[in-house]
């Protein structure tokens, strides 16, 4: 095994860092097929597979979801004008003497009420259905940073299992040069240690991808099959996105998005505490029979209160601090998300460049060394010292290539969270996963 010659996975994972870049069309999930006669297929996810079931069955998105349906049900309560209201009134107890009164009473809204409510329930609503984009933009992130977590997680497993078994063969080239009283037992006994340290770091990687699986199965509310196997993103990196491009696109962020409707919204409810200043009108219409003159009259009437004291001034200056705070949480949020984009920029580039001298340089020379190290101790001409030390560098490189791939999806990840539905962008981005978001 040559190393030059990089895992499968990792190859096929290095040329698709994220979403931030072209993916084949979403691949149905397959099940497993019980054919007679045939091998079971073990059935496998798809990055568009597993974001298309995050959408469909994540707890927190339904939740999200049932706001909309509450604000549209504000909205429509909004809308509706003042009951009227039935009066009845009995005067005396003598039938010949008493005075019956019926009576109907309407209250008329002054001053906009209704439609300053109408408009408050429209943001509401706006801010709803934003802030189910933000919960997709945040749960499509954190699906494509759990997925590639346990893709480099079956990784390291791998590379795990390859240095147990390269350790194995150094363990019995020394056990062999022993007995053959070449070199000192001392040697084995270094390389029996070696060899346990491998199955510790085997054990170890078997514990954080069954766990990386676990988060995986978390962003839709269960469990990933213990028999689905991840299949790793195909295609060609496209067009990377400078710093100042993204930041070109930050205003269309759904965090933004919903702050600014927030402003809008704490600008309607002061609309509709300033209609409140204005008394609503009450017109009244009815008859009255008074039985000891035999008459009936009819009633009209209307009443007013008199704002005197209460002109809903408290209301109207809270909603106008809450509309001033709403402005500063915009700035402050602009603010920050800049920073994070940018921090995300920088990490992704960072991660890419060291992905390129790794896979270009450190990998196949750290490689070339080890598999010459352990030829030459074979046949006697190097110490297990020279083995054991150029199989530490080999998997210093190794893992540090895992660490920097799993970074720079992370940080691609962090700035779809920021940007949002990123194939708004342009010629920048254009994941074929975002067919399937659209529904």
């Amino acid at each position: 095994m040559r190393f030059h010659s990089v895992p499968l996975g990792l190859a096929v994972l290095l040329l698709q860092p994220f979403s931030l870049y072209a993916q084949p069309a979403p691949a149905p999930l397959s099940d497993p097929a019980f054919i007679a006669g045939s091998p079971t297929v073990a059935p496998v996810l798809t990055l568009a597979g597993a974001i298309e079931r995050a959408f469909q069955h994540n707890p927190g998105l339904r939740a999200a979801r049932r706001d909309i349906d509450i604000a549209s049900g504000q909205r429509m309560q909004a809308g509706k004008i003042p009951n009227p209201e039935v009066s009845y009134l009995r005067e005396g107890q003598q039938k010949d003497r008493r005075t019956t009164t019926v009576q109907l009473n309407q209250e008329i809204e002054l001053g906009g009420k209704r439609g300053a409510r109408i408009a408050s329930a429209d943001r509401e609503l706006d801010i709803a259905t934003a802030d189910v984009a933000t919960y997709r933009a945040t749960l499509r992130a954190d699906v494509v940073t759990a997925f590639f977590d346990v893709l480099a997680a079956q990784e390291r497993l791998t590379l795990a299992q390859a240095s147990q078994e390269l350790s194995q063969r150094v363990t019995g080239a020394a056990s062999r040069r022993v007995t053959a009283g070449k070199i000192s037992p001392v040697e084995e006994t270094r390389a029996r240690v070696a060899e346990a340290s491998t199955k510790i770091e085997l054990s170890q990687a078997a514990n954080e991808l069954a766990l990386a699986r676990q988060r995986l199965g978390a962003t839709w509310g269960n469990k990933l099959g213990s028999a689905e196997t991840l299949e790793a993103p195909q295609g060609l990196i496209g067009a990377h996105p400078t710093t100042a491009e993204l930041l070109a696109h930050l205003p269309g962020s759904p965090q933004l998005a919903r702050a600014r409707l927030e402003i809008e919204r704490q600008r309607a409810l002061t609309d509709v505490e300033r209609s409140r200043r204005i008394p609503n009108l009450t017109l009244s219409i009815g008859s009255k029979r008074d039985e000891q003159v035999g008459v009936r009259q009819t009633i009209v009437g209307l009443s007013v209160p008199f704002p005197l004291f209460d002109r809903n001034q408290g209301n109207i200056l809270s909603a106008l601090r809450r509309a001033d705070k709403a402005r500063d949480e915009l700035v402050v949020a602009e603010t920050s998300l800049s920073v994070e984009l940018t921090q995300a920029s920088l990490r992704l580039d960072s991660a890419r460049g060291e992905l390129v001298v790794l896979r270009n340089e450190i990998l196949p020379g750290a490689q070339s060394a080890y598999e010459a190290a352990t030829k030459g101790f074979e046949l006697g001409k190097f110490n297990f010292l020279d083995v054991l030390d150029a199989q530490r560098t080999l998997n210093q490189a190794k893992s540090q290539y895992i660490r920097a791939l799993a970074e720079s999806h992370r940080a691609a990840a962090d700035i779809e969270r920021v940007v949002g539905n990123v194939e708004q962008h342009g010629r920048l981005i254009n994941p074929t996963v975002s067919n399937q978001e659209q529904k």
